[in-house]
């Protein structure tokens, strides 16, 4: 009897855990933005950019050795003015950090793409900016 009990209760506490840490890794992922724009400036020296969402605001995004870049050449140093891109970017105290970003292919481009990017098309949820 003192077994099953035993055995009750550790996994209730297991079950207790694994709750615990997927309500932890929702806020993480909700931090994530997805945000389709269009370079509007770019600072070197501060490894930053600015882009022009396509609901008319700005948006000021910072890299870093992480951040992965697709489809541009040169990486941070292939942005440029007028270059649409699609970037994924994680909330931090100070502003966003970019993960990924990405040129965006021309509409009716290559035989695997729809014009849309490689996120889903149009919109990607509540973070899409």
């Amino acid at each position: 009897m003192r077994t099953k009990r035993t055995s009750t209760l550790l996994a209730t506490a297991i079950l207790a855990a694994a709750m615990t840490l997927g309500v932890v890794a929702v806020p993480a992922q909700a931090a994530i933005r997805h945000i389709d724009g269009t370079v509007v400036s770019k600072n070197a020296a501060n490894r930053t950019f600015r882009i022009a969402t396509q609901n008319g605001s700005r948006v000021r995004i910072r890299v870093n050795s992480a951040t992965r870049f697709e489809r541009i050449v040169g990486g941070f140093g292939g942005l440029h003015a007028g270059l649409q891109i699609e970037v994924d970017a994680r909330a931090v105290d100070n502003g966003l950090v970019a993960i990924e970003v990405e040129a965006r292919r021309a509409s009716g481009g290559g035989s695997d793409d729809d014009g849309g990017g490689d996120h889903g098309g149009d919109d990607d949820g509540p973070n899409h900016t």
